[in-house]
């Protein structure tokens, strides 16, 4: 495989949900220990850009498509369950976080754990209808601490942690 098609790889796998920049990294620096020759700063970017490109189209679009169908008979109970837990714990998160909600959107966005990442980050942005600059503001800087910490846990900088 060219090392060309390894970029590539980093730059499809950042834009799967659920996976994002937090599986792309380790994928290239595990490609970078098996001898492929990788840069791993370069990958590093790929990889935010990649996991960003979804970031405004989740934003502009998916409150919409939920409020479209929740009202269809196959989708609509799932539609409105979504709305309706997005918009409880939009309520919570911001009765939580007050005046620090976007510093609450970074954090979510930024630590690297299952059910989290820009996808689900951006989600929750838009049906609390946050502000989308600062909202995708809060996400490149959540996305860039994400990698930095994935970077870091797949380099065995944490290995000392049993």
């Amino acid at each position: 495989m060219t090392t060309f098609k390894h970029y590539l790889l980093v730059f499809l796998i950042s834009m799967v949900p659920l996976i994002e920049l937090r599986g792309a990294i380790p994928y290239a620096i595990g490609f970078k220990d098996a001898g492929v020759p990788l840069s791993i700063p370069l990958c590093y970017v790929i990889a935010i850009i990649g996991n960003m490109i979804p970031v405004p189209i989740i934003y502009l679009f998916a409150r919409k498509v939920l409020e479209w169908g929740k009202d269809k008979k196959l989708i609509g109970k799932f539609f409105t369950f979504c709305l309706e837990k997005g918009e409880k714990g939009g309520e919570k998160l911001q009765a939580k976080a007050g005046r620090g909600l976007y510093w609450a959107l970074f954090l979510f966005v930024g630590i690297p754990l299952p059910g989290t990442g820009a996808w689900t980050g951006t989600l929750a942005a838009s049906i609390l209808d946050m502000d989308f600059k600062k909202s995708v503001v809060a996400v490149v800087c959540g996305v860039v601490l994400a990698g930095i910490i994935m970077g870091l846990v797949a380099a065995g900088l944490f290995s000392f942690i049993p």
